[in-house]
Order: structure tokens, then sequence, then C-alpha cells
């Protein structure tokens, strides 16, 4: 039997020492190089086999003898009543990870999905988007409650007010909050349905978007005016005015002009070789350079230590993603879109050309759903298009006004 002299004796003896007699049945005191503790050994038949098992009971430090004692004859009462100790407290223990969770809010859970999902996002724009949104239309509602509380009311309670009126904003702020809210599920912070899924549960209660409003085009400058627009284009100085004339000239996205890097251009083959983590749909995408466009990148500046075509203020950055919206402003042109170009060169080029729809389609890096029309197919067109882009590039270099009907040639 154990006694406080006997233990101030073994402190620096390695090994178990059993207890024993009837206060200390199966009780043993541990010594090891890290210290003293207790431990309480019984056994529990699991079908036909009989298993040891050894449960913790705390270190010396923290319990006398005469406490620990006392701790092992409550774990035996257990095993009297049919209770094995130790499942008892891995029981509780999950009851208390299950209470800790329902803790987690839902803004923290949406910064905890944000992070661990933000390389899915292309551009730093969609990236602060996702949040952005969040903050301003659910977090006022819903950011502070614990995610496993949030019910289909809430949700409801979000979208409601901003359906009828910002109805796609509402509808993305709504997929968003069904991804935060599946993350969570899959992190055990929450059971149950999602309430912010859209079919046969939400849509059952909102509106479709197209019986909502009618859908918002890019604001787009009338192709018949885009000759004398480039006129003007060409009167300012600075790189931004600069990248907006070669998104222009190539119907680019933004996204794709302010990220292009010289790396992906080849001025001899008069080819731009956007790289998929940049392009929409997720693919490469290759953009033949008409003469003007090989004019506009062959008198511009460059760094070495910044690979950028067209370069930014910041130090190794590339131009901002506002940067051609706020020089359309300063020209008297904000109420049009910097995409709405895209817009122009479609309609010049469906109204007043004979260029086939799906080069077209192809130019502006469109999926092409139609299945007869992706028959024509043949590689990615780079010939069609580069006879298309020559023929914008020339449309656009015209006296203002004259607008001529362009062929294939």
């Amino acid at each position: 039997m154990l006694t406080a002299k006997r233990i101030e004796r073994l402190r620096r003896k390695p090994g178990r020492y059993l207890d024993g007699g009837d206060l200390g049945r199966g009780l043993y005191l541990q010594i090891t190089e890290g210290g003293a503790s207790w431990l309480l050994r019984y056994e529990r038949t699991v079908g036909e086999k009989r298993i040891e098992r050894w449960m913790g009971l705390g270190s010396l430090r923290d319990f006398s003898l005469k406490e620990s004692r006392e701790r092992a004859r409550q774990q035996r009462q257990l095993l009297a009543d049919g209770i094995d100790p130790l499942e008892q407290k891995k029981a509780a223990r999950a009851e208390q990870a299950v209470a800790a969770a329902k803790t987690v809010t839902f803004a923290e859970s949406t910064q905890r999905y944000f992070d661990s999902h933000e390389k899915q996002w292309r551009n730093a724009k969609h990236r602060a988007q996702f949040l952005s949104t969040l903050k301003t239309y659910a977090y006022p509602v819903i950011g502070a409650l614990p995610v496993a509380e949030i019910d289909v009311g809430l949700v409801l309670k979000v979208l409601e007010p901003i359906w009828p009126t910002k109805t796609e904003t509402a509808s993305r702020v709504r997929g968003r909050i069904e991804s935060v809210l599946d993350w969570a599920t899959v992190r055990q912070y929450r059971k149950g349905d999602n309430p912010a899924r859209w079919k046969g549960h939400l849509s059952e209660v909102l509106p479709a978007r197209g019986k909502v409003a009618e859908v918002e085009h890019h604001a787009a400058l009338p192709y018949q005016q885009m000759p004398q627009f480039m006129t003007q284009l060409a009167k300012r100085e600075g790189v931004a005015a600069q990248a907006l004339a070669f998104l222009i000239l190539t119907a680019a996205r933004t996204g794709e002009v302010i990220g292009a890097q010289w790396s992906e251009i080849d001025l001899a083959a008069k080819l731009w070789t956007v790289p998929a983590g940049r392009m929409k749909a997720g693919k490469e995408h290759r953009v033949p350079l008409s003469d003007r466009a090989i004019k506009l990148l062959s008198g511009l500046y460059r760094e070495a230590a910044n690979g950028h075509v067209f370069i930014g203020p910041r130090a190794g950055a590339g131009l901002s993603n506002m940067a051609m919206t706020t020089l359309m402003r300063r020209m008297g042109h904000g109420a049009v879109t910097v995409h709405g170009f895209r817009s122009s060169f479609d309609d010049w080029a469906h109204e007043t050309t004979r260029h086939p729809n799906h080069v077209i389609e192809m130019a502006l890096a469109h999926t092409i759903k139609n299945k007869t029309e992706k028959a024509y197919r043949r590689g990615d067109l780079l010939d069609a298009r580069r006879r298309l882009m020559s023929d914008w590039a020339a449309y656009l270099a015209q006296e203002r006004g004259k607008v001529v009907q362009i062929g294939v040639r």
C-alpha cells in the first residue's frame, strides 16, 4: 500500500506502483522522467474477451493520495453500474466539442470558408466581392449568430428585403450563404438540411430572377461611335488609355488585360496566349493581334522587375481594376462600362460583317453551346479570328461616321 513517505522515496524510481487495499483497488502511481501521475486499471468484457484498460486520474502534483483514492472509487462505482468510465469520458468530450461548435458564428465560418477556398477565385475583384456582399447584406442579420442556429427564416430575413430590387446581388448572396453553411455542416458545426438551398426549397418562396427584373446588360457604346471614341482615346496619355485601347482591339475582358504578362505575348507571331487561370471558362485562350495592337504593344514602357504589360503605380504590380473605369468617367462616358466594349464588338461583327457566328463567339471566348455551331470548330479557328480582328482594327481606324460593310477575306 502506498503512503506519503513511500511516494516520496519512489519519486526517483520510474515504474508503476500499486496502491492496493480496499481504498486503492486498481489504483497505481506511475513514475516517469517527466513526472508522476495516477492511473486506474480495470477490466471490461467485450464479447467473449476480457479487455484490460488504463485510465488517467491526473498528476501527483494536482491530486494527493487521498484525493486519487476517492477519484478511483468514483470510477469503480460507474463500473459497478455497468458504465465504462473511459467511454463516458469520451462522450463528455464529444458533448463539449458540440457545445463549442455551437458558438462558431456565421461570420467566423465565412472567413474560414473564404480562407480555405481563396485560390478558387481568379482575380482580386471576385475574391473581394465574396466577402463584401456577405458583410453588407448577411452579417447585419446573421453574422454574430451561431452557425448552428441559422434556419430558413433567418436566411429569408437576409434575402427578402433585397430580392425585388437587387435580384442578381441577392441571388449571389444566397449562393454564398449556401456554400458557407455546407462547409459548416461538413465541419460538424451544424446539422440538417441547408436552409439556403434553392431548388425545391427557396425556389418555392422567392420568385425566379427572370420574373423579378429584366437582366441588366453591361452598358455599351454603340459600335457606330467606336471610331470617334478611339480617336479621342488616342489623345489620352497614360497606361490606362493604352490598356483600354488594347482591350478594345482584342475584345478581351478587364481581368485578362490588366493581368497580361510579357511572357504571354509573342510579338513576332502576333499572338497573345492568355493562361487558363485568368479566363472565365478556365481554358487557355489564344488572341490574334492586329497590326494596330502590335504597334501599341511595341510602344509600351517595360520594367525588368515587372512582367506586367500594363504597369500600375505600385512597384511590381499591374494596372488596378478600376483604372480604365476611372478613365471612362474622365472622358465623359461614365454610363458606359469597360466590359460593354465587348458588346460593341459583338454588335459590329454580327451587323456589319459576314464573319460566321462561331468565329465571333470564339473571339469573345464564349462557350458555344449550340451543337451545330460546335461542329464547325476546327481547333481554335485562329486564322479565321485573325481576319476578324484585323477587320475590327480597320473599322476602328475609320473616319468618324463612315460605316463600311466588311466581309471575310
